[in-house]
C-alpha cells in the first residue's frame, strides 16, 4: 500500500490465452519473491505449476496452479489459470475469489480480440485487473509499435486502458522502459532488478505524450486532477499513485505493463504495482456480496480436488476470521490445512482472512458455497454458473469390474469441475441408455478421461454419441393378430383386431379402446396397449417408432386360456406386423442452435451452418455484446459432431453455441439408406 502499511494476504490470478506465457510469468514471480531459487521450464516439465501428468503431457496448464509466496514481508497467493478456451470455467472460478487479475497477452494486435470475453467477465464481476504485455522481445523492427497493440487491446476492453510504461529501444530491440508515473528510465537485466538509467533523448517526447494521456485518463474519474491539468499544474507523484489505486480497485481503468517473463524483464515492476495497488481482501468480499452478519470465520470453497493421498481437499478463500486445523467448519471437522507451491501441499496450522488454503476431509461442501462454523450458507450471489456443454462422449469402463465404480468416479470429476456433466441419455447429446460425459470440447473431455485413468484407476472406452433417430409411418392400415399356444393344461389365447394410423409430429403414441359388447374383457385391454408399446421400441427400420395411434376395434378371448400376457403378446404382434405395411419413414432430430461470435466472423459462421445442412433462421446483434452477432439455425443432430471445434477454428477461439432439441424431420434418400444399413449392422454385431 502507498501509505507504507503492510497488507494482509492477497490473491493475484494470472489469466490470458493459451501460449501467452502465464506459467513462465508465475515462475518469474516466484523467483523474484525468493520462493524459487531456480526457474523451471514448461518444455521440460520442471515448472512449479503444471505438475500433473495431463499438464506435462500437453505442455499446457490443465487446471489452476496455486503458489503461496512472500514479497517484502507480505503474503501472496498467485493462481496460474489455464488459458485453453475449453477450460475457461476453471479460470473464472479462480478469478472470482482473486483480489486482482493480471491479463497476460502477447504483443500481437491480431490476437487482441481473443481477450474480449475475458475482459467482459472481469468487468461483469468488477474484478480489478491489469494487463502485462509479455514477450516484448518479439516486438522488433519499426513495423509494429506498442501503440498498435494498445489500440487493438482497447477495442477488446470496455474499460479504458492506461499505459504505465513506454518501451526503450536500442536498435530494433526493446531493452527497457520509462515508468510514466516516476518518469524514471530502466534497462532490463535477465534474472535481476532493472538498472536505473538516464532518460534517453530519443524517448523523451514519446514519454511526455504518453504521460499526459495517462493523466487525462485518470482525470476522467477525479475532478481535482482535472482542474490541475486544466491549470497546467503537475500533480504530485503520490497523488497519481493514489488515484491509480482507487481507479484500479473500482474497475474503472486497466493499467498496462510490459516485459518478457522468459527473461524476467518487467516482473519486479509488476510485483511492485501489485503490492502497492491491489485492494485488500475486504474489497473482494464486498464485490462477491459476502454476507457480513455471520459470527465466527467465513470461508468460500471455489474448487475441490480428490487427491490420492489426502482424500478430498476443499480449496477455499478465507473471507473473515481465522481457520485452523481441527476446527469445525460447516459442521465438519477440518482434517488438515494446506497451502500450495505448485502441486506440492504444505501443511499449515492456521490461516487468516485473505489466505487461500485447502481444507481436508470436508465431504459435503461444493464449489461456490460459503461455509460458516456450523453450516454451509449457500452459494455466493455473484458466483459464476457453469457453462452449457458443447461437446459429448459416450463412456464405458474397459473392465467390467469397474462398471459399478464408474458413476462414483464421474461424480468426483464433476465435483472437481462443474463444467463437466454426465448422465444417461442427456438431451440433446445422446439417446437413452447411453452414459454420456459432456463438457466444453474435445480437449476438456480428453483431460477428464485421462484423470479417470491416472488418478482414479478406471480406464475408459469412449465414442461419439449415436444420433437418436426415430421412425414413423405415412399411412394407416388394419391388422389382425391371433396368439394361440397349447402346452398342456391351460394354454394361451388372444385375438385382436386393430387399426394403426399416423399422428401429427410430436404427438407420440395414442391408444384407443373401441371394444363394444365385451368381446375383449376390460381387464385385458391395458395389456394390448402395453404390447403395442413394446413393438414401438424397434420398428421396421431399426429405430423407435413415434407419432402413431392404435385403435383396438375387435377381438376374441377364451374363458380359460386367455390372460393378460396372451393379450400383451397379441398387441405386440399386431403392431409389429402392421408397421411395415404403413410406409415407414426415418426421422432425424433437428436442433435449434444459437451460435455467437464477433461480427467480423458472422459470414463464416453462416457458411459453417450451411455446410452442415443447417437452415439459418436469422441473425442479430448479440444482446449486451457490442460488435458480436448471434446466428440462429436449425441443424440436424447428425451434423453437430465437432461443431465447436470448427466454430472455434473459424473465430480465433471466440465462437460458441447453445443447442436444444426442436423437432423431428423426415430423412430420405441415400443418407437415410446409409443410416438404416448402419443400424442393421450394429444390431447384427451385438
Amino acid at each position: 500500500m502507498m501509505n507504507g502499511t503492510r497488507s494482509g494476504p492477497r490473491v493475484a490470478a494470472l489469466v490470458g490465452p493459451y501460449l501467452s506465457g502465464k506459467t513462465t510469468l508465475l515462475e518469474s514471480l516466484l523467483l523474484a519473491c525468493g520462493t524459487l531459487h531456480r526457474k523451471g521450464s514448461v518444455d521440460d516439465g520442471s515448472c512449479a505449476g503444471d505438475a500433473s501428468p495431463e499438464a506435462r503431457a500437453r505442455h499446457m496448464s490443465t487446471e489452476p496452479n496455486f503458489a503461496a509466496a512472500e514479497y517484502l514481508g507480505e503474503r501472496w497467493t498467485f493462481i496460474d489459470c489455464p488459458g485453453s478456451v475449453e477450460l475457461q470455467a476453471e479460470a473464472q472460478r479462480a478469478l472470482s475469489v482473486a483480489d486482482v487479475a493480471v491479463v497476460v497477452c502477447e504483443p500481437a494486435p491480431d490476437k487482441a480480440a481473443m481477450l474480449a470475453p475475458l475482459f467482459r467477465f472481469l468487468d461483469e464481476l468488477s474484478i480489478p485487473h491489469m494487463v502485462f504485455i509479455n514477450k516484448m522481445d518479439q516486438l522488433t523492427g519499426t513495423e509494429l509499435r506498442v501503440r498498435d497493440v494498445m489500440q487493438a487491446l482497447q477495442a477488446a476492453s470496455q474499460r479504458p486502458l492506461v499505459l504505465r510504461q513506454v518501451p526503450i529501444r536500442e536498435g530494433q530491440a526493446v531493452t527497457g522502459y520509462v515508468d510514466l508515473v516516476s518518469e524514471r528510465a530502466y534497462r532490463w537485466r535477465p534474472g535481476k532488478a532493472s538498472d536505473l538509467v538516464a532518460l534517453p533523448d530519443t524517448v523523451r517526447e514519446r514519454e511526455q505524450d504518453a504521460r499526459q494521456q495517462m493523466l487525462e485518463a485518470l482525470a476522467d474519474f477525479d475532478d481535482t486532477l482535472l482542474e490541475q491539468l486544466l491549470e497546467d499544474v503537475a500533480p504530485g507523484r503520490e497523488e497519481v499513485y493514489r488515484q491509480l489505486s482507487r481507479d484500479l480497485a473500482g474497475d474503472l481503468i486497466v493499467p498496462v505493463f510490459m516485459g518478457c517473463a522468459d527473461r524476467d524483464h518487467g516482473v519486479r515492476r509488476l510485483l511492485k504495482a501489485l503490492r502497492h495497488e491491489t485492494p485488500e481482501v475486504t474489497h473482494a468480499a464486498a464485490r462477491l456480496e459476502i454476507p457480513e452478519a455471520v459470527g465466527g470465520p467465513l470461508v468460500q470453497v471455489f474448487k475441490t480436488v480428490h487427491a490420492a493421498h489426502t482424500g478430498k481437499l476443499s480449496l477455499c478463500r478465507v473471507w473473515r476470521g481465522g481457520v485452523s486445523d481441527g476446527m469445525t467448519i460447516a459442521g465438519e471437522r477440518v482434517g488438515g490445512l494446506y497451502e500450495f507451491v505448485g502441486s506440492t501441499p504444505v501443511k499449515r496450522g492456521a490461516a487468516e482472512a485473505g489466505d487461500i488454503v485447502a481444507l481436508g476431509r470436508l465431504e459435503k461442501p461444493r464449489a461456490g458455497e460459503l461455509l460458516g462454523p456450523a453450516q454451509a450458507l449457500g452459494t455466493a450471489p455473484a458466483w459464476p454458473a457453469p457453462p452449457a456443454p458443447v461437446h459429448a462422449l459416450v463412456v464405458e469402463a474397459e473392465q467390467k469390474t469397474d462398471e459399478v465404480k464408474l458413476t462414483a468416479v464421474l461424480s468426483k470429476l464433476v465435483d472437481e469441475d462443474p463444467s463437466l456433466s454426465f448422465g444417461q441419455g442427456i438431451e440433446p447429446w445422446a439417446d437413452a441408455g447411453e452414459m454420456v460425459l459432456c463438457g466444453q470440447g474435445p480437449v476438456h473431455l480428453a483431460l477428464a478421461l485421462d484423470r479417470l485413468k491416472h488418478r482414479f484407476g478406471v480406464a475408459i472406452r469412449s465414442r461419439a454419441p449415436r444420433v437418436p433417430y426415430r421412425e414413423t409411418i405415412r399411412k394407416g392400415t388394419a391388422q389382425h393378430a391371433r396368439f394361440k399356444r397349447q402346452t398342456g393344461g391351460h394354454g394361451q389365447f388372444a385375438d385382436v383386431h386393430v387399426e394403426v394410423r399416423p399422428l401429427p409430429r410430436g404427438e407420440g403414441f395414442r391408444f384407443e379402446d373401441r371394444i363394444v359388447g365385451g368381446v375383449v374383457p376390460k381387464t385385458y385391454i391395458p395389456a394390448v396397449e402395453a404390447g403395442a408399446k413394446e413393438a414401438l421400441a424397434h420398428g421396421p427400420l431399426g429405430f423407435p417408432v413415434v407419432d402413431v395411434a392404435m385403435a383396438l376395434t375387435n377381438g376374441q378371448y377364451h374363458a380359460v386360456d386367455s390372460s393378460e400376457q396372451a393379450f400383451r403378446t397379441a398387441g405386440r404382434m399386431a403392431m409389429a406386423e402392421a408397421l411395415p405395411r404403413c410406409e415407414p419413414v426415418l426421422l432425424e432430430p433437428i436442433l435449434l442452435v444459437s451460435l455467437v461470435a464477433p461480427s467480423d466472423y458472422t459470414s463464416r459462421v453462416q457458411r459453417l451452418v450451411s455446410g452442415r445442412r443447417g437452415q439459418i433462421l436469422g441473425y442479430d446483434g448479440r444482446p449486451g455484446w457490442a460488435g458480436w452477432d448471434e446466428v440462429k439455425a436449425y441443424i440436424p443432430q447428425s451434423d453437430m459432431a465437432d461443431l465447436i471445434v470448427e466454430l472455434r477454428s473459424l473465430t480465433l477461439g471466440l465462437g460458441s453455441f447453445t443447442a436444444s432439441f426442436d423437432h423431428l424431420s423426415e430423412l430420405v434418400g441415400k443418407q437415410a439408406e446409409r443410416v438404416v444399413e448402419g443400424r442393421a449392422a450394429l444390431v447384427a454385431a451385438q
